[in-house]
């Protein structure tokens, strides 16, 4: 009796052990977590916004699939309850979806590994048909001169950005993301990709505390001064590495220099994304590295860019 009595003691206090705050039963043994290292970080780094490209349908069927997933996906006009808007968590965060695909973003490479993808139904660009003559072709097999096509970008409606901005903002704050780990995927893939496009709207996301924007007064003054010196290709590749962007300074206009300022454009500048250097987007340029990476400009090519030595910016 008293043997038997020893083992229902010897059990309860098992139990009792397992059943504590620091310890978890597991398959076979016992987790105790009553002594925890502060020498580590977050896996996550990065939020990655994307647009599916397709309407809802299509986009689930793609992200269920084999070959493509991502954390969450927004729906266009997202459901509500309790005036809460329903987004889908198609993969749990701890675990690696494959949205990011060949990327680079600072000093990472492969962002899959550390970032949370967030897909948003919307088609893209939609190229329409439209006739420069007032004489249309009468029929497929017509002649196709006098037609142009008009590239259209489908809007985010209001419903849809606040289902981001609410899953953006709670993502943000659990993995204490800085503004410039907020980022598109075109961000991260310029010559490959180009969503979320140049309708997303990344002020108004700024504005709701979510992801980088330049100050207007930086943007002013830096306007000012390269409207009276003479940017090199090879600056501005710098400045755009410094940045975030992965690019080589080779001093040429080349293909990739063309993609990397496209994809700033389209977050920061996106009246015009055509892939050209220009005064607005270095200023604009500058003016995010001020305001989010000082130490970049501490560079005196940077800081003093070709021909404005010596000047004084009233």
């Amino acid at each position: 009796m008293i043997r038997h009595l020893g083992g229902w003691l010897l059990l309860a206090m098992l139990v009792g052990c397992a059943g504590s705050s620091t310890t978890e039963v597991r398959d076979g043994y016992i987790a105790d977590h009553a002594h925890l290292s502060h020498a580590y970080n977050q896996r996550i780094r990065y939020l990655i916004l994307h647009y599916t490209d397709s309407e809802e349908s299509r986009a689930m069927r793609t992200l269920l699939g084999p070959d493509v997933s991502s954390h969450y996906l927004v729906p266009r006009y997202p459901a509500t309850t309790d005036a809460l808007p329903s987004v889908w968590q198609l993969v749990d965060e701890k675990d690696r979806a494959w949205h990011a695909g060949i990327s680079a973003w600072e000093d990472r490479t492969q962002l899959n590994d550390t970032s949370v993808g967030v897909e948003i139904v919307n088609r893209g660009p939609q190229d329409i048909p439209k006739s420069t003559s007032k004489h249309r072709p009468s029929g497929p097999s017509g002649p196709s001169h006098g037609v142009t096509a008009v590239r259209q970008w489908e809007p985010y409606p209001e419903a849809q950005i606040e289902a981001v901005i609410a899953l953006a903002k709670d993502i943000i704050h659990r993995y204490h993301m800085p503004p410039t780990a907020i980022l598109g995927h075109s961000d991260i893939a310029p010559s490959r990709k180009i969503d979320p496009g140049p309708r997303f709207p990344w002020k108004r996301l700024h504005d709701a505390g979510i992801g980088a924007w330049p100050k207007d007064a930086d943007v002013v003054a830096y306007r000012r001064q390269f409207s009276r010196c003479s940017l090199t290709i090879s600056q501005i590749q710098q400045a755009l590495s410094a940045y975030g962007y992965a690019i080589d300074v080779s001093g040429e206009l080349d293909n990739r220099t063309r993609d990397v300022l496209r994809a700033f454009q389209m977050h920061f500048r996106p009246a015009n994304y055509a892939g050209q250097p220009d005064d607005d987007t270095a200023a604009t340029l500058w003016a995010l590295l001020a305001r989010y990476r000082p130490q970049a400009l501490i560079d005196n090519s940077l800081v003093k860019p070709t021909g404005c030595e010596g000047r004084r910016d009233s």
